[in-house]
């Protein structure tokens, strides 16, 4: 029997069941995998908490994975049986032993890159080519804060952005995450704990500020992140890991110096197959040029998902995480 990970209300980490999923054969324009490994993200908490409410309830549970085509449906002519593939946009459902899924979702992995690295990188590493290289695109010399620097999407966006010639200062948690964001390639790490960031970015940048703010926090960075931009500087909050950002009046972003607010997804940015090819593809040759390097530094079993979403909001994780299936 297929196993995964179902919820039935919205709540903690103790809300998800590992049980029998059934699974049947490929529909029209469907393939089915066996998956090999899951990517954690925190997304997966939002979904799980109801922050991000699911159609209805009881729902699957996760966005990415890697795995080996196992049967394929009518009309899939691109993809063949045996072939290694990832997805970091879902749908919804990744927590599985063996998944269906439209065909057009699926990405086929190079040789160069393992099942491990794909199912941890997909999500993140497509999350960091939109943010950096679309929603604003970074250019050298510009000056960059990214908070949580040390996390999943932190660790790939620190490595890219010293590619692309930007000065970055990151925030961080601890001192041991700070040396992590160092090894990275963080310019400026600031221990958000003890330092006030705001004043630290700005005798970094004697004063005039960032150009872009990156911030997957939310409620407890944003209005001080906003102090952090130069003239015209741009604000990109896509997460809320501390609680959604407070509602905001426009005039408060002409009194900041006439700044821009953004507040992406990646459903937005990969909505379309073509779309997702070109992010996955950039973000792979990233990896292949040599700058960045993929650190799965946490591995869960499937059935131990609770844990792993224990540790992941306790901020006890660094880089990526993934969880294995126990076939």
């Amino acid at each position: 029997m297929n196993k995964g990970i179902k919820f039935y209300e919205y709540g903690g980490p103790e809300v998800l069941h590992y049980e029998d999923i059934e699974i049947g054969k490929p529909g029209k324009g469907e393939i089915r995998l066996k998956q090999t490994a899951i990517g954690l993200n925190f997304i997966d908490v939002y979904h799980r908490t109801g922050l991000y409410p699911q159609p209805s309830l009881p729902s699957g549970i996760g966005l990415e994975a890697a795995g080996i085509i196992e049967d394929i449906g009518p009309g899939v002519t691109d993809l063949h049986v045996g072939d290694r593939v990832a997805y970091g946009t879902g749908p919804i459902g990744s927590y599985v032993e063996h998944r269906i899924i439209p065909a057009d979702k699926v990405i086929l992995i190079p040789e160069r890159i393992s099942d491990e690295e794909a199912a941890s990188v997909m999500l993140q590493g497509m999350t960091t080519e939109y943010l950096i290289r679309r929603t604003y695109c970074v250019q050298p010399g510009d000056f960059v804060l990214f908070h949580a620097a040390a996390g999943g999407v932190g660790s790939l966006a620190i490595q890219w952005l010293n590619a692309l010639g930007a000065t970055v200062i990151g925030t961080v948690g601890s001192e041991e995450k700070a040396e992590i964001a160092k090894t990275k390639g963080c310019h400026h790490t600031i221990n958000y704990k003890r330092e006030n960031f705001v004043e630290r970015v700005k005798d970094i940048t004697d004063g005039k500020g960032v150009n872009v703010v990156y911030d997957s926090v939310g409620k407890d960075t944003f209005e001080g992140s906003l102090d952090c931009l130069k003239v015209r500087g741009t604000m990109v909050t896509f997460g809320n890991a501390s609680g959604p950002v407070p509602a905001i009046e426009p005039l408060i972003l002409n009194a900041k110096g006439g700044i821009y607010l953004t507040r992406p997804s990646l459903a937005h940015y990969c909505g379309t197959h073509g779309e997702m090819t070109a992010s996955a593809n950039s973000l792979f040759q990233a990896i292949s040029s040599g700058a960045i390097q993929i650190d799965v530094n946490q591995s869960y079993a499937l059935y131990d998902a609770r844990k792993a979403h224990e540790d992941l909001e306790a901020r006890k994780t660094t880089g990526s995480t993934i969880l294995v299936p126990q076939h």
